[in-house]
């Protein structure tokens, strides 16, 4: 395949999950004609014994073995943070290219990713309406779909992929924001149909007070301003092993989203229209899945205070 992407890959302190993650990356044909660039994050003022020795075991696995085709590593002297990684990290590599394929750590990668990524680029370079490629996919009933891969007016940040001429637009400064989500119904949108809460995440990242490291959230707001549309495979082509505790978000869960190696992208939709089919599924699921999880933190927090009634 001529003119491939090159590839971008976020390290920081975990030496498991990255060996898994450049093991997967390198298991793809298109590997070794590639070109991947690994922005390795520097240790914390307060970081101890502990954490400079897992720091150091992440770059000494970047060096490994020959991962990709060509392989460009820079290694941060301090912390910076995912999103200021990110940023820097996808900046410096957009003045020398045009499009480009962005993994982190946690990642596990279908055989077919790459091919996947790089046809999405190309398919859809000069439609200006399209954002980003995902390579993750919701498990929905997409059984129907005829083709291999879908438009979703949503964005991701598991495995993705986008155009230098969009990722110059973005303002990660959130400075029209308010203009953005000018009343209720804008924010009912932008948190689709109050399925998920994207506007307090937001209001987070602006908050000088409360920042959270997050560049995806800028993302979609960029996204949802200008009704851009993301397409996303038919069955998921990452697999996320982070939610084991041990990232800088910590939850303790199972591995999300298992790929079969199976699941090839083989027939493009021909325009990019969302599939509302699908978005509505997404939007009733997650608003379902959240409005469980309230009514689990309400009896807990019920329970605990029965238990501590005088």
């Amino acid at each position: 395949m001529d003119n491939l992407a090159p590839i971008i890959l976020f390290l920081y302190n975990r030496p498991e999950h990255t060996l898994r993650c450049l093991e997967s990356l390198m298991n793809n044909e298109l590997a070794s004609e590639s070109t991947l660039y690994i922005f390795c994050d520097g240790a914390k003022p307060n970081a101890t014994e502990s954490d400079i020795i897992k720091i150091n075991k992440v770059r000494e696995i970047a060096t490994l073995k020959q991962w990709c085709n060509k392989v460009i590593i820079k290694n941060q002297n301090q912390n910076i943070g995912l999103r200021n990684s990110v940023i820097a990290g996808v900046n410096e590599v957009f003045l020398n290219h045009n499009k480009a394929i962005i993994i982190e750590d946690d990642l596990l990668l279908s055989n077919y990713f790459l091919e996947y990524m790089n046809k999405g680029l190309h398919l859809f370079e000069n439609d200006k309406s399209v954002s980003q490629i995902s390579g993750h996919s919701f498990k929905e009933d997409v059984n129907d779909i005829k083709e291999d891969a879908y438009f979703l007016p949503l964005t991701t940040t598991w495995g993705w992929a986008t155009w230098k001429r969009v990722w110059d637009e973005v303002d990660f400064n959130g400075t029209d924001y308010q203009s953005v989500l000018s009343d209720k119904k804008r924010i009912k949108a932008f948190n689709l149909n109050n399925s998920y809460d994207y506007y307090s995440m937001l209001l987070y990242q602006l908050n000088p007070s409360k920042k959270i490291s997050s560049w995806g959230i800028m993302f979609w707001l960029h996204t949802f301003k200008n009704n851009y549309k993301v397409l996303f495979p038919k069955y998921t082509l990452v697999s996320n092993i982070g939610f084991d505790g041990s990232g800088t978000h910590k939850e303790n869960k199972s591995e999300k989203d298992d790929f079969k190696e199976t699941n090839r992208v083989e027939i493009f939709p021909t325009e990019s229209t969302v599939n509302h089919q699908i978005f509505n599924l997404i939007k009733s699921n997650l608003k379902e899945s959240n409005f469980t999880l309230k009514l689990r933190f309400v009896k807990g927090i019920k329970l605990l205070l029965k238990k501590f009634k005088p």
